[in-house]
């Protein structure tokens, strides 16, 4: 018998073989007259009986009830459980052991749940493997590799290490980041263009909202290789037709793509150079690689469909059920060749700042540092904040210019922030950043002065 790959990500929960994909179908559950549908079946209801729909059972897998007086009776993982017990209904005659790939949303107590409710359900568990580790096959050399993945509520970053292998080093989450807030965006920007341009109200019926919805992914599609995308719906017998231009809907995805731009930022240090990897899933949101690519740079990298799986069925095969207490992997071989990323810096399209703003004052950077902090160094150039506060060191950071770029270096044990997100030691800064040191917190904003 075969090794089974089973994906863990409520976008699309997935196993396979090394012959193919047996089963992927997203994490929504339609409870029905007190029976469960999962998949891409209560999925196809999501709009029309919206009140009925669960789809954040997965991310918040628990045995609380799941908030719903009508079904009271319910957890989230009786859910996970219904969902877990079709997936495997589909692909057990194909594999007589599994191992799953687990996002960085899940908690230890929510992984020990899931092998729970696998042992109920007789499924063999084999190991369980850390998803970013399972995906990324090869080196990428000169550079940090960071994994991009999105799950039905959040973009999930994973930056990893590469001593000899591929090794987790931390996950960041961004919640309300996902392929449920982009596809309202872009329904609604999908909408609009309808009323403008046919009168037409898409969204004033449960039934055409949720058209637009099922049609959404092709509408995506197109947009990848068309400058402008050609909409249809028809209601009541009466087809309306609509145009968007394709970098409309990279527009209507801006927000999230920002933040998603601004939490890499942070995870990287002044100096590294991005391998940025994203999954299928990422790379099919219009914009998103350009996007990431203009505003962090480093190299874009795109997996194949079900490079997750796959990378458990090339490298996983050893695991056996029962031999153990299972632990989540956290490291695994290559088994590819390695990838050279271009380390030749790219120019970021918001420019490089040339002053600190601080309530109005400007104030210039150059090559000698500017330290904010509580307490003024000697020979220094040093900004009076003017206040004191919680979580602001002496020496808390400093900018300069170095080589070209704008650079900001922590010397706290507070930590600063930069856009929201704490950088990680140093981190390279761009016209319009906002930093942010102590609590409740003073902000500065990076400006580009010209002339």
């Amino acid at each position: 018998m075969a090794l089974l790959a089973l994906h863990i990500n409520d976008a699309s929960i997935s196993v396979s073989t090394a012959d193919g994909m047996l089963y992927r179908e997203p994490g929504f559950a339609l409870l029905d007259d007190g029976s469960v549908i999962t998949g891409e079946a209560a999925r196809r209801q999501s709009r029309l009986r919206p009140r009925e729909i669960q789809n954040t059972y997965w991310s918040g897998l628990s045995t609380d009830a799941i908030g719903d007086r009508r079904f009271s009776h319910l957890t989230t993982a009786d859910l996970v459980s219904h969902q877990l017990e079709q997936a495997w209904h589909s692909a057990s005659s194909a594999g007589d052991r599994v191992v799953v790939a687990v996002p960085p949303t899940m908690q230890s107590e929510q992984l020990s749940l899931l092998l729970g409710i696998a042992e109920e359900l007789s499924i063999p568990v084999a190991g369980m493997v850390d998803a970013a580790v399972a995906a990324t096959r090869r080196e990428y050399q000169n550079a940090v590799p960071v994994h991009i993945d999105l799950s039905l509520h959040t973009t999930m970053l994973t930056r990893l290490l590469q001593p000899s292998a591929t090794q987790l080093e931390r996950s960041v989450i961004i919640d309300s980041a996902g392929v449920n807030q982009l596809g309202d965006a872009w329904i609604r920007k999908i909408s609009d263009a309808f009323v403008r341009q046919s009168r037409f109200d898409p969204l004033h019926t449960a039934d055409t909202e949720q058209m637009l919805l099922d049609r959404l992914p092709g509408w995506l599609e197109q947009s990848a290789s068309s400058d402008t995308v050609m909409l249809d719906v028809e209601y009541r017998g009466i087809s309306h037709h609509a145009e968007i231009e394709s970098i409309d809907l990279v527009s209507a995805a801006a927000p999230v793509y920002q933040r998603i731009a601004s939490q890499l930022r942070a995870l990287l240090r002044a100096g590294e150079t991005a391998a940025l990897q994203l999954t299928d899933r990422a790379a099919s949101m219009p914009g998103l690689a350009e996007s990431l690519k203009a505003r962090v740079g480093g190299d874009i990298f795109l997996l194949e469909r079900g490079a997750t799986t796959s990378g458990i069925l090339a490298r996983c095969t050893d695991m056996q059920a029962g031999s153990g207490a299972i632990n989540l992997v956290r490291q695994l071989p290559w088994d590819r060749s390695a990838a050279v990323v271009n380390t030749e810096p790219a120019e970021v399209s918001e420019g490089q700042p040339t002053h600190l703003l601080y309530q109005s004052i400007a104030y210039p950077i150059n090559e000698a540092a500017i330290v904010l902090g509580s307490q003024a160094s000697d020979g220094a150039r040093w900004i009076d904040l003017k206040q004191r506060m919680p979580g602001v060191s002496r020496r808390h950071c400093s900018i300069s210019r170095r080589d070209g770029k704008c650079l900001l270096e922590d010397h706290s044990r507070y930590g600063t922030f930069l856009n929201g997100h704490q950088i990680d030691g140093s981190s390279i800064l761009q016209n319009g950043d906002v930093i942010r040191l102590g609590t409740p917190g003073v902000e500065l904003q990076l400006i580009r002065a010209e002339g």
